[in-house]
């Protein structure tokens, strides 16, 4: 098949998965202006000790009607106040909230179904659309990015979220690199392979050096008992054990649902590359957890994901040429599992430690196992 331009898929080469829009540009309607301000001042409602009262009495929009004019940007946007809302609710006291109250779960749930998205935190709403740049003429880069969302707030919960910003930013050279390569490799073009994979190198070098400042400003103890404790999901996980019950939405019937928590595996950057480099995981219960974890993604991102995966023939063609383009390869291939090591080092350091034993991920796996496998498997799979 032939793979479209980026843009085709909401992508860019400046942004990569990032939203379009920056967050601190996008305004509500006054409809909805109750929980956009409910969100905003989460910290300040978290250090009142008594979050649920506040949100409580929020005002349940007419959500119909708010999507039916609303712009994509301003219906990513609610969606992610509301998913921080929700979260807040369900995590924001000792005891987890079994029931998610109407006037956040049918809001919510709408917003999601729009989305094509499960009604629970994700990463999308989490990172890729909740920073706007300082300076609109600067960078997408740490030292020129804010955040526009936050639970209990303070210095590490947002540099541990904008480190992922610039990552993600980082990332969108290596999506146009992508396409390029998957384009030169259909033409026979063996120097345009080699000198995009010497770029790809790079360009996962500079993620890696990003990644690596993740510690300048988040403690991870701090990361683990103030930031972390609002990103769980409500499947596999002990302590919501049938899951979360959305009150008012009638297709769930009182059925409580089980989802899985917010991850940075929900980050497209890594299965994009699995895609173009044609890496395979094996048929295992990890397999099946990415598989589901699939769905978290928003649309756009998947149809590239999958559309990459179809259209690249990078691997075969590289097998057949000279050393210097099987070395190239190989080199990436290295880089990016160097990355999945940075991630298997920062969540052992982060969350392994700090709870002084294994624990499962916000997404409700072992993830320590998980992320040696894949690392692992990425660097088995050179030509």
């Amino acid at each position: 098949m032939t793979l479209l331009s980026l843009d085709h898929y909401g992508l860019s080469a400046d942004r990569g998965f990032l939203s379009p829009f920056e967050i601190d540009t996008v305004l509500l309607p006054p409809a909805l202006a109750a929980a956009e301000r409910a969100a905003r001042t989460l910290p300040d409602l978290f250090a009142t000790g008594e979050v649920r009262r506040f949100l409580a009495d929020l005002p349940a929009p007419d959500i119909a009607r708010f999507l039916a004019g609303a712009s994509p940007d301003q219906a990513a946007v609610a969606l992610s106040r509301y998913a921080f809302l929700s979260q807040a609710w369900v995590w924001g006291a000792p005891d987890p909230a079994a029931v998610l109250p109407a006037n956040l779960a049918v809001p919510f749930v709408a917003l999601s179904a729009h989305a094509g998205l499960p009604p629970i935190m994700n990463y999308a709403a989490y990172v890729l659309d909740s920073w706007y740049r300082i300076d609109k003429a600067g960078p997408i880069a740490l030292g020129n990015i804010a955040l526009g969302q936050h639970f209990a707030g303070g210095l590490d919960e947002t540099w541990f979220i904008l480190t992922h910003v610039a990552i993600e930013a980082q990332g969108g050279r290596a999506l146009q690199l992508a396409l390029d390569l998957v384009a030169a490799s259909e033409a026979g073009d063996a120097d345009a392979v080699e000198t995009a994979l010497a770029e790809m190198a790079r360009v996962w070098t500079g993620m890696i050096a990003t990644f690596d400042r993740i510690e300048e400003h988040c403690d991870p103890y701090i990361y683990y008992n103030r930031v972390r404790a609002y990103l769980h999901g409500w499947k596999n996980n002990p302590a919501l054990p049938d899951g979360l019950i959305y009150e008012g939405v009638k297709r769930f019937a009182g059925r409580p649902q089980q989802l899985i928590g917010q991850t940075g595996s929900q980050s497209s950057i890594v299965p994009a590359m699995d895609a173009l480099f044609t890496v395979s995981h094996e048929h295992d219960s990890l397999r099946e957890f990415l598989a589901e974890l699939h769905a978290y993604r928003p649309p756009q991102h998947r149809r590239f994901i999958e559309d990459l995966a179809a259209a690249s023939r990078l691997r075969a063609f590289c097998t057949g040429q000279r050393q210097s383009v099987k070395d190239a390869f190989n080199a990436c291939m290295e880089a990016i599992a160097t990355f999945r090591t940075r991630h298997l080092e920062y969540a052992a350091k982060f969350i392994t430690k700090q709870a002084g034993r294994d624990v499962a991920g916000t997404g409700g796996t072992p993830f320590m196992r998980y992320l040696k496998k894949h690392r692992d498997e990425n660097r088995a799979q050179t030509i």
